[in-house]
């Protein structure tokens, strides 16, 4: 029988570090992040049926890329994947802290109050303009172990869940931008054509 018990724990453990990979920058990431003018972008991302170590194994190379660009929030299709995969970590700099990772997300309720906020995006590197967004949200949807979850989120965390999910829906954050006039400048020095915007502000 110990030897049983010995392996649930195990396997329990495992579970709850199966997410964790190191934070730090690769020479070369295992998935490339697709930019802005890419149709991929734009194309809607479906449901996981089932969640398997297949699906751990791409929210492990989302992350090492993620990290390795630096970022805060990464979305399955922005590498390419039509798959409603989100993976966040806010906190970079602390490599105990298991990063988030919400399939099949779901937002249930979303505040009425907004906030006005600066985002970047890893589609878009160098590209920084205010986006308004509900202030607060609650989101359902399953973990990396397949179970159904169900949060609440304010602040950055709200914003960034709310940022990823949009590329589920082919949506970018400079499709909510509302200044025309930054919006085109920053583009333009960036390197971006502004013919790719889809507006839906």
């Amino acid at each position: 029988m110990a030897g049983s018990f010995a392996e649930l724990a195990r396997q329990a453990d495992q579970a709850r570090d199966t997410m964790l990979v190191p934070k730090t920058a690769l020479e070369t990431p295992p998935l490339e992040i697709h930019t802005l003018g890419d149709e991929v972008l734009r194309q809607s991302a479906r449901r996981i049926g089932k969640v398997n170590e297949q699906v751990r194994e791409l929210a492990r190379d989302m992350l090492r890329s993620m990290y390795t660009a630096k970022g805060i929030g990464l979305a399955a299709p922005q590498v390419g994947i039509h798959q409603q995969l989100l993976v966040i970590d806010l906190d970079l700099e602390n490599a105990a802290t298991p990063p988030l990772v919400l399939i099949n997300p779901e937002i249930s309720s979303a505040s009425a109050g907004l906030d006005t906020y600066e985002e970047g995006c890893l589609s878009i590197p160098g590209v920084y303009l205010d986006v308004v967004r509900p202030t607060a949200i609650e989101v359902s949807f399953r973990d990396e172990m397949g179970r159904p979850r169900k949060m609440k989120a304010d602040g950055l965390m709200a914003r960034c869940i709310q940022h990823e999910m949009d590329h589920l829906n082919g949506v970018l954050f400079v499709d909510r931008v509302t200044d025309e006039a930054g919006l085109q400048k920053e583009l333009k020095e960036k390197g971006f054509e502004h013919q790719h915007v889809r507006s839906v502000a």
